[in-house]
């Protein structure tokens, strides 16, 4: 090989399997050779190729940046690399292999003055290697959760892509992944083609490949040309943040109404990318992203997407008429209505459930109320009012998703007094103010009656709360330890009879 090399002036390299045979034999150009096809690799990032590539060449550099990222991509066994030197004949070589990601670097190389100074069984340091990578606690998965690792990108803000990678990592918790790796770039403007630029995706797949990783989640939504471009670059599966959203809220939807609107905004989301289908979001396909009462759905043509959707439309019309009759009819009853909003896993089913001494369900996880509760709560002097439990909101809530549940924050619009519930223990509670207080403006609320309740006051520091209390107003509490529930209570009939007679 190294006198042929030397002859052509070219890197030549063989793949080799385990059992000696040459599979392979590829001629590049005095740089590198471009290895064909291998096929599939071979089930689990413990499992190595079975092959080996050794090269021979006479370029000054052995196992290079090349090499090394082929290492890694293809999960080969290793690569070897010898010197062709001016006469023809071996000179020293290189050798580098992979290594387990709790073992710190990527993969290790070590460097022999030629080939006889080649010692050990290759064969068996091959098979004890891959014993190391089954052992590895790095790469064992938890519960059969698919590992993921998270993208930042920020354009000239690092700190608040930081912010949203911490709730992107609250995000795929819910969704079931398990995070391993997070990544953040500070770019002058988005890549059109994927977001992140090539430099970038490629770094991420190596790391991909040496966590064991499957899963690429974006901080962002991606537009159907990144999301084509990004799957079939890294092979990997692609979410973006609204496609993480919408997969928690078809775990969490129970009731049909909720699983239809869920469907209907999983349709509105992938209609415009079913056309990339095959190649990209074929990988969505039983797994985080795919998954919900529109499962089924995801390979049918624009035609068939289309009419379900419309379908799923003129359902939603008929339940908000429903919706209408029902308000309609508990206007006339003369029953204000109060309703609980704010920020997604804010404490309000634990305040309505303090209130209200009811049984809604409590999870300390993103979106676990979707459909609308509703119950009565007695003041004195026989005063009744209904209170009513909302979805939570989220910064940047995706379109699709706001519109697919409009039927639902409809019930908003016939509020006498919105409770806004903020958890006083996030570091970013005021942006979360800020974020849900324009979402009210969006859906035309604005001018609805206000009061802010400061939920966990229990676990946050005593100066954060006076703080955030002086510069906001509101009332300090906690649902799970029921302090300041008597304040609650005062400030929302003070704001729904109080004030009206006052005004009388």
């Amino acid at each position: 090989m190294a006198d042929l090399a030397h002859r052509l002036g070219r890197r030549i390299g063989v793949l080799v399997d385990r059992a000696g045979e040459v599979r392979t034999v590829v001629v590049g150009d005095a740089h590198r050779v471009f290895l064909p096809d291998l096929g599939p690799r071979r089930a689990g990032a413990q499992r190595f190729r079975g092959v080996r590539l050794v090269l021979a060449g006479p370029r000054a550099d052995l196992v290079g940046e090349d090499e090394l990222t082929d290492l890694a991509l293809l999960q080969l066994d290793a690569v070897v690399a010898i010197r062709a030197l001016p006469d023809g004949s071996p000179g020293e070589l290189e050798w580098a292999w992979n290594l387990p990601p709790d073992e710190g670097a990527p993969w290790a190389r070590e460097h022999l003055p030629g080939i006889w100074a080649w010692k050990g069984d290759v064969g068996a340091f091959i098979r004890e290697l891959e014993g190391r990578f089954a052992r590895s606690p790095a790469l064992r998965r938890v519960d059969n959760a698919e590992r993921a690792i998270l993208i930042g990108v920020s354009v000239g803000d690092a700190s608040a892509t930081a912010r949203r990678l911490i709730e992107l990592r609250r995000l795929a918790d819910t969704a079931g992944l398990t995070v391993v790796d997070e990544a953040v770039q500070v770019r002058r403007a988005l890549d059109p083609r994927t977001c992140i630029g090539q430099g970038k995706l490629a770094e991420l797949v190596l790391r991909s490949m040496h966590l064991g990783v499957h899963v690429l989640v974006f901080d962002r939504e991606l537009s159907p040309s990144q999301l084509r471009n990004v799957a079939t670059t890294t092979e990997l599966k692609v979410l973006d943040r609204t496609q993480l959203i919408l997969d928690i809220f078809a775990r969490r939807a129970t009731t049909r109404e909720g699983r239809n609107q869920v469907e209907l905004a999983q349709l509105r989301y992938r209609m415009p990318r079913l056309a990339i289908m095959p190649t990209a979001m074929s990988r969505l396909t039983g797994g985080i992203g795919g998954r919900g009462p529109g499962e089924t759905k995801l390979e049918i043509n624009r035609r068939r997407a289309q009419q379900r959707a419309d379908r799923l439309e003129r359902e939603g019309r008929e339940r908000a008429k429903g919706r209408a009759v029902r308000r309609a009819r508990r206007t006339r009853a003369g029953l204000p209505i109060v309703s609980l909003v704010g920020y997604t896993n804010a404490g309000k089913s634990s305040l309505l459930n303090l209130l209200t001494r009811s049984g809604t369900l409590v999870e300390d996880r993103l979106f676990a109320t979707l459909d609308t509760t509703t119950r009565r709560l007695r003041f004195p002097e026989d005063r009744e009012i209904l209170v009513t439990d909302t979805i939570g909101f989220i910064e940047h809530l995706p379109a699709t998703l706001v519109s697919a549940f409009k039927g639902t924050l409809e019930e908003l619009d016939e509020s006498d007094l919105l409770v806004h519930v903020l958890d006083a223990a996030d570091d970013a509670v005021e942006e979360h103010l800020t974020a849900v207080t324009t979402i009210l403006g969006e859906l035309g609320l604005s001018a609805t009656p206000r009061i802010t309740v400061w939920n966990k006051v229990d676990l946050a520091p005593p100066d954060r709360v006076a703080e955030l209390r002086h510069q906001h107003g509101g009332v300090a509490a906690s649902a799970t330890t029921g302090r300041g529930a008597a304040d609650v209570l005062d400030a929302v009939e003070r704001a729904l009879f109080r004030n009206r007679m006052a005004t009388a």
